[in-house]
């Protein structure tokens, strides 16, 4: 793995002046991912925060070739970019290495993008898919998806006498990849630069699909303050809520172990969106979030080999 010195001399390839949020979890991870490449790129981007805001008529953040997709297809549209490389390269018309990466959020991978996500990892390019994961439809207006935890507070999953918030724990989006058999998966964090630059740089060495699930928090969704982006992230891994690990050629492996587990409380406590499972006629909800995680947890260390 490069120094962070040697990261920082290479090419900004998402460049400053992008219309992202203040504290928005999704440029770092970026930024963070594309430094680790050591050839050219080309990326994909599903409709979303990270497109949009990037991308302002007449103006443009990014420093490579960047094609914009719908929600649904961003997998499907680098698969087919990459095979037009493969034949060019095969025709001799090309002579030099490229990667290329699709980016899409929760949404556009989750839910809206899944089936095209599935056909282009099962076919087996060689291309990196990056989940920014903000765990809700933050760009039309902070909508619950698949990925959004238990007790959420979301525009449809509202708060009040009926409903404690969303009413089911998030889809496994890391394990179903990783059922798909394809040479590495990994799941990681913007707060964690070398893990997730490690981790970028194996899948873009990679020879074939590769996938990395990547927490990047939205301090508009998330309700809190945009200073305190990389310390609600990292808490996030030391509740246990987002474990840091890889899946290297069907072999699972710890990438981060906390020194000591916190309890999901001082995850929750830190958001807005779950200030109203403090209060007493949602205790069980707490519990409920604390037992799935545990459960979840020990599930993976036995997988790891770590228990």
């Amino acid at each position: 793995m490069p120094t962070l010195k040697e990261l920082a001399k290479r090419p900004e390839r998402l460049t400053p002046g992008h219309r992202l949020c203040a504290g928005c979890g999704a440029p770092i991870a970026v930024r963070l991912i594309l430094a680790a490449a050591d050839k050219p790129v080309v990326v994909a981007n599903a409709t979303g925060c990270l497109e949009v805001s990037t991308t302002i008529f007449p103006y443009t953040a990014w420093n490579i070739p960047w094609i914009h997709s719908a929600f649904e297809n961003a997998a499907a549209t680098i698969a087919g970019v990459e095979s037009m490389y493969r034949a060019k390269r095969k025709r001799g018309e090309i002579d030099e290495e490229i990667y290329f990466v699709a980016f899409g959020g929760d949404g556009g991978t989750y839910d809206i993008g899944l089936q095209a996500l599935s056909g282009a990892l099962e076919r087996g390019h060689r291309f990196l898919y990056v989940c920014y994961n903000n765990e809700a439809y933050m760009n039309t207006g902070i909508q619950r998806s698949s990925a959004t935890p238990l007790g959420a507070w979301t525009t449809t999953s509202p708060v009040g006498r009926v409903l404690p918030g969303k009413t089911q724990w998030r889809k496994n989006l890391t394990e179903i990849v990783a059922a798909h058999g394809i040479p590495y998966v990994a799941q990681s964090v913007a707060s964690n630069w070398r893990d997730l630059v490690n981790k970028a740089e194996k899948a873009f060495h990679t020879n074939g699909p590769s996938f990395i699930n990547v927490l990047a928090s939205c301090n508009r969704g998330w309700r809190h303050d945009p200073a305190d982006t990389l310390k609600i992230m990292q808490l996030a891994v030391d509740c246990c809520i987002w474990p840091l690990y890889e899946v290297e050629n069907g072999v699972y492996r710890l990438t981060y172990k906390p020194k000591e587990k916190k309890p999901v409380e001082e995850w929750l406590k830190a958001q807005g969106r779950f200030r109203h499972l403090l209060a007493p006629e949602n205790r069980h909800v707490v519990e409920a979030f604390q037992r799935y995680v545990d459960e979840e947890w020990e599930r993976l260390l036995k997988k790891c080999g770590e228990a």
